[in-house]
């Protein structure tokens, strides 16, 4: 069982040598870049990786082309503020020695969030398929929150991918910023109609899920930023899709 890991960038100095080092498990690295002004291309290359220059095609799109440039067929994807844990390496070089009995593997993400890892508020396990044969795998989601899309069988892996969030609140109001647009865009596209019920329950809502039912209370101060922040998301994404389309809305 060889293994393409890949990853795709944009300015990712801060985190591109810690989730390639973690890589120690894939036969190569090929790291896509989108036009980086930082020093992530000089650092992928130092570490060994394969560094192709793509323009971006969307977060699915750029992820599609980056295993098609692999050398193998099973891909492991990472963001570059990610990282295998020790014992998820562990895992895969398991896997990799008796064989692959499926066609993608899941595994669970633990995320870190203003330094402190988050153990609720809906973000754990939070399971993705990363590890995937790509003659019956690809990534979907033509705006935000891409996903692997398999066909055939998927199996667990227990440990977990380790994802580095935002390291500060400012951080994570300018992510949102974009991430909100995309989402508008997509609300726009498929012509839903919005209505004060997005705007003013869905938010509250939210935040209610995220801090009471998802226990995000017992994540303490950072549980309550991510409530808010994400009644925070849910109301932009709304109000910026209305904007998008002034007069349309009732």
């Amino acid at each position: 069982m060889k293994i393409s890991a890949t990853i795709i960038t944009y300015n990712e100095e801060r985190n591109i040598a810690r989730a390639m080092e973690s890589l120690r498990s894939a036969d190569e690295i090929v790291v896509v870049d989108s036009g980086s002004s930082d020093r992530t291309v000089e650092i992928a290359t130092k570490l060994g990786a394969r560094v192709i220059e793509q323009p971006w095609l969307g977060y699915a799109g750029q992820k599609n082309y980056a295993a098609e440039q692999a050398s193998h067929d099973w891909i492991l994807a990472l963001d570059a503020d990610e990282a295998l844990s020790e014992i998820l390496e562990a895992e895969i070089w398991h896997l990799k020695k008796n064989g692959p009995q499926f066609d993608a593997y899941s595994m669970p993400r633990l995320a870190q969030y203003l330094g402190k890892w988050i153990l609720h508020s809906g973000w754990h396990p939070d399971r993705k398929v990363r590890l995937y044969n790509r003659q019956n795998a690809k990534w979907v989601g033509k705006y935000v929150h891409e996903s692997v899309q398999v066909n055939g069988s998927v199996g667990r892996l227990d440990a977990n991918i380790l994802h580095f969030t935002c390291q500060s609140l400012s951080e994570h109001l300018k992510t949102m910023d974009r991430y909100t647009t995309l989402a508008a865009e997509e609300i726009v596209a498929s012509n839903r109609k919005i209505g004060w019920r997005h705007l003013l329950v869905d938010p509250l809502w939210t935040f209610f899920r995220t801090f009471i039912l998802q226990r995000g209370f017992l994540d303490g101060m950072e549980g309550l930023a991510i409530a808010w922040m994400g009644a925070l998301y849910q109301f932009l994404k709304f109000a910026k899709a209305r904007n998008m389309r002034p007069g349309r809305e009732s």
